[in-house]
C-alpha cells in the first residue's frame, strides 16, 4: 500500500507528533509498504506566534496537489490541522478521496493559555476539520470519549508505542545529583504544567529535559532545579536511566509518549488523574496518579523500577502501525 502522512510537525522539531510519525513510517516501510511524507521541508516557514521553534509551512494550494499526485497515494492520512493538513483535506474533498485524520493535540486548551479565545471556538472548528474525513484516530480511550461527546464522529483509537531496546534500565549512568531525582522530560512551555512540580517541596534533585519559550522564566524563577534542554536518542535514554522517578504535570496532553519511554528506563510515574495518564496508568501498576501531585510522587517513588518496566513491554511500535492499517483499510471498505 502507499500512504501520504501529510503534517505540519516534523524534524527538527521534539515533541510526540514528529516522534509518532517518524516511528509510523519507519515501520509501514518494514512491512513492505510505500510511506511518502509531505511535511514543512522545502516549503518557505514563518515562526507560529507565541511558539518561534515551531515554523509553518507557506504552500502554494497548487503546488501541494502537485506533491499529492506525483505520490499516487492508495491512503491520505492528514495528522495535523496546520496549513499542510488544510490543503491537503482540500485537495481531498474537491477530488472526493477518502481521508483520515488523527487528533495529537489539545489546540483550544493551549490557544486559551496564550490567548483569551473561548475553547468552544476552537474546538468547533476542529470538529469541522475532522469530521469531513473517514475517521479521527486518537490516542485513549479516555480521549476518544471526550472528542465523540463533543461531537467528533468516527473516533477510532490509535495507541502508541515505545522502543524498549534503547529506554531500558540497565544503560550507563548520566546524572551524579542527590536522590532520589526526580526528572520530566517534554517541551518547556506554559500548557506543560510545570511550575506545579517545582513549586514542591520535595527531597533530592529536580530535573527538567527539554526546550521551549518558558525555559529562560523557569530557570530564572527555579534555580535549585537542573535544566538540561533538549536531549535525544542515547544520550536521552541514559538520562531516564539515571532516575529515581519521572513526573508527568501535564493536565493536556492527549498521551505523553515520555510515559511510555520513563516506564520502558524503569521509572515509575508520578502524574495527574487526567487523559494520557490515566489510560496508562489506571490500573496502578507503574505510576501513581492523584490530584494532589506531591502525593503520587510520593506513592510512586515506593513502586518497584521492575513494575514500571513490565507495564511497557505491553506497548510497541509495531502494533501502532498495525493498528494504523487497520483503520485505514476500514476506512477504504466503508467508502466502498
Amino acid at each position: 500500500m502507499r500512504v501520504l502522512l501529510v503534517t505540519d510537525a516534523w524534524h527538527p522539531q521534539i515533541n510526540g507528533v514528529v516522534r509518532t510519525l517518524d516511528k509510523l513510517a519507519q515501520e509501514l516501510t518494514l512491512a513492505g509498504h510505500r510511506v511518502e511524507l509531505l511535511t514543512p521541508s522545502g516549503f518557505p516557514t514563518i515562526p507560529l506566534p507565541s511558539y518561534s521553534d515551531i515554523r509553518l509551512a507557506l504552500a502554494p494550494p497548487r503546488r501541494i496537489a502537485r506533491r499529492i499526485e506525483a505520490a499516487r497515494p492508495d491512503h491520505i492520512h492528514i495528522a495535523t490541522e496546520g496549513p499542510l493538513g488544510l490543503l491537503a483535506r482540500r485537495f481531498c474533498i474537491a477530488r472526493g478521496l477518502s481521508f483520515t485524520t488523527s487528533y495529537h493535540t489539545r489546540f483550544p486548551e493551549y490557544l486559551r493559555a496564550r490567548f483569551p479565545v473561548p475553547e468552544s471556538w476552537t474546538y468547533r472548528w476542529l470538529r469541522r476539520f475532522h469530521n469531513a474525513g473517514a475517521g479521527t484516530l486518537v490516542a485513549t480511550p479516555s480521549l476518544g470519549a471526550e472528542l465523540t461527546q463533543r461531537g467528533f464522529t468516527n473516533v477510532r483509537l490509535w495507541t502508541r508505542g515505545v522502543d524498549t531496546e534503547t529506554y531500558r534500565p540497565d544503560r550507563k549512568p548520566a546524572l551524579d545529583l542527590p536522590r532520589p531525582i526526580l526528572l520530566s522530560v517534554g517541551r518547556v512551555a506554559v500548557e506543560k504544567n510545570l511550575q506545579a512540580f517545582l513549586d514542591l517541596d520535595l527531597p533530592g534533585s529536580k530535573v527538567v529535559v527539554g526546550d521551549g519559550p518558558a525555559l529562560a522564566a523557569l530557570k530564572a524563577r527555579y534555580p535549585d532545579a537542573v535544566f538540561l534542554g533538549s536531549r535525544t536518542g542515547e544520550e536521552l535514554a541514559d538520562i531516564y536511566a539515571s532516575a529515581d522517578l519521572f513526573v508527568f504535570p501535564s493536565r493536556t496532553d492527549t498521551f505523553g509518549i515520555v510515559i511510555l519511554e520513563a516506564l520502558a528506563s524503569g521509572l515509575p510515574v508520578a502524574a495527574y488523574p487526567v487523559t494520557g495518564p490515566l489510560d496508562v496508568l489506571g490500573d496502578g501498576l507503574g505510576g501513581a496518579l492523584s490530584d494532589d501531585l506531591g502525593q503520587a510522587i510520593r506513592a510512586a517513588l515506593a513502586i518497584p523500577r521492575g513494575d514500571a518496566r513490565a507495564k511497557a513491554m505491553a506497548y510497541s511500535w509495531s502494533s501502532c502501525a498495525a493498528l494504523f492499517l487497520h483503520h485505514v483499510r476500514a476506512a477504504h471498505d466503508e467508502a466502498g
